[in-house]
């Protein structure tokens, strides 16, 4: 049995030195149970070993990957486990999974599930594709059960009734590139006046990029109403959160690589780079030192993870520094722009950061009291998009929506858009990013409404 969770490592792929492990491990977590009312993983292994009267060597090669495709990475484990490295016992749930996951790949897998693995995989290329033809694409796709939908289910995976995210016409890199090239007498909300602040790179992800520009559009104007200079890194690509959740270490690698790379200059040109989704962030931040730990980009990886937050974390920490300021005037609260009190989802992956509430803190400083509802999604990265998986996924978010619903405020925001589209399934209601609440709030127009 190897307890490692690094995929250079000679045994990581070896299935039967894999299934050891998995033993040892769910031994482990069946005795303790700390994370019995987290993800179904967990119900589903207490009560396979329960029905064996606790022998856990009793379950099967299926038993134990039923286990390994209920985990849908939320990372939550390593908010509440006590036995994550560096504990002697080197218990690392989402890891192992992932390594389950990876080997599984390097064996084979159907050729359907290739093929939903490639479409979900490749963001860059549909987001591409489909922003071009943005209103065609959007007419398809925006009605769940429809014939193409269904038919969408039949060929690629995705689940029919799944409410997708529609695309935007105006990809958010292009948008940024024509502003950048304006006079600054031309920019609305540009910045205050006074010495620069700070200088950020804006890793945009595939979901401000292709679907939600308004987002990064926000983030940019409150970036430059505190005078921090922005710029969006050229060549950057999709993270690879989709392959690396597959279990396809090599395309991982490949786009970690990439992207490191690309932000690492962004780094040593003394930008820090903001991202403006949880999952994303995790990814940069966690796993590619991890990925690349043993190949040339290693020193690359472990800066931009050193230099990698998240937008509200930048400005707390500008608002709380010293020589550094937040602006603090907020014509839109005045004005109503912005309610009092607003219903804020925690994203998990924002819990697994460990960096704590920071937009609940951001909104503090506007005036904007946020409630706090921390259920999962059931999203978490492409999982609760699969055919196989939606039922499951809607259980999971069942408690979200009923909490959010039960908050009663007019306004829900939240962090992860991923999240944000498993709520507004679950309530019909359309969740906002904290940064575009802090837009609002300094009275700042959303892009094409002056």
């Amino acid at each position: 049995m190897t307890t490692t969770y690094d995929p250079a490592h000679p045994e990581y792929f070896d299935e039967p030195d894999l299934r050891v492990e998995l033993e040892r491990v769910y031994d482990l977590c069946h005795g303790c149970r700390l994370c019995f009312n987290l993800c179904p993983s967990f119900q589903t292994l207490f009560d396979l070993i329960d029905a064996r009267d606790g022998d856990v060597a009793g379950m099967t090669p299926a038993e134990q990957d039923q286990v390994v495709h209920e985990c849908y990475q939320c990372k939550l484990c390593y908010v509440k486990c006590p036995y994550v490295p560096p504990h002697v016992w080197e218990l690392d749930f989402p890891r192992l999974m992932m390594r389950a996951h990876a080997v599984r790949h390097a064996a084979g897998v159907p050729v359907r599930e290739r093929l939903t693995d490639q479409f979900l995989g490749r963001t860059d290329l549909l987001g591409r594709v489909s922003t071009a033809a943005a209103p065609v694409v959007n007419a398809l796709i925006r009605r769940p059960g429809s014939v193409p939908r269904r038919l969408m289910e039949k060929t690629v995976g995705m689940a029919s009734e799944r409410m997708l995210p529609p695309y935007a016409r105006q990809r958010f890199s292009p948008w940024f590139r024509r502003r950048r090239h304006r006079m600054a007498a031309d920019l609305p909300g540009a910045g205050t006046a006074g010495p620069p602040q700070g200088s950020v790179s804006v890793f945009p992800t595939c979901f401000v990029e292709y679907m939600e520009p308004a987002i990064g559009q926000d983030l940019v104007k409150v970036y430059e109403r505190n005078r921090v200079s922005c710029s969006v890194p050229e060549g950057a690509q999709c993270c690879g959160a989709p392959w690396l959740h597959q279990g396809n270490i090599k395309q991982f690698t490949r786009a970690a690589t990439r992207n490191v790379e690309v932000l690492a200059a962004e780094v040593r040109a003394g930008r820090e780079v903001v991202v403006a989704q949880p999952t994303c962030a995790y990814v940069l931040r966690k796993d590619y030192p991890i990925y690349l730990a043993r190949t040339s980009s290693a020193a690359d990886a472990e800066l931009v993870a050193a230099h990698t937050v998240d937008p509200a974390e930048y400005l707390v920490a500008l608002h709380r520094g010293e020589g550094t300021e937040l602006d603090t005037e907020f014509p839109g609260r005045e004005s109503g722009a912005v309610p009092d009190v607003v219903t804020y989802h925690v994203a998990c992956h924002l819990q697994a950061e460990q960096i704590g509430l920071k937009s609940r803190d951001l909104l503090k400083v506007a005036g904007v009291k946020a409630t706090l509802v921390q259920r999962c999604s059931g999203i978490d990265g492409t999982w609760g998009y699969r055919a196989e998986n939606y039922a499951l996924a809607r259980k999971v978010a069942g408690p979200l929506g009923r909490e959010v619903q039960e908050a009663g405020h007019d306004v829900v925001c939240g962090d992860c858009h991923l999240a944000n589209g498993s709520i507004e399934q679950e309530t019909g209601r359309r969740p906002v990013h904290p940064m575009q609440l802090m837009a609002r709030a300094y009275g700042l127009p959303e892009e094409g409404r002056r």
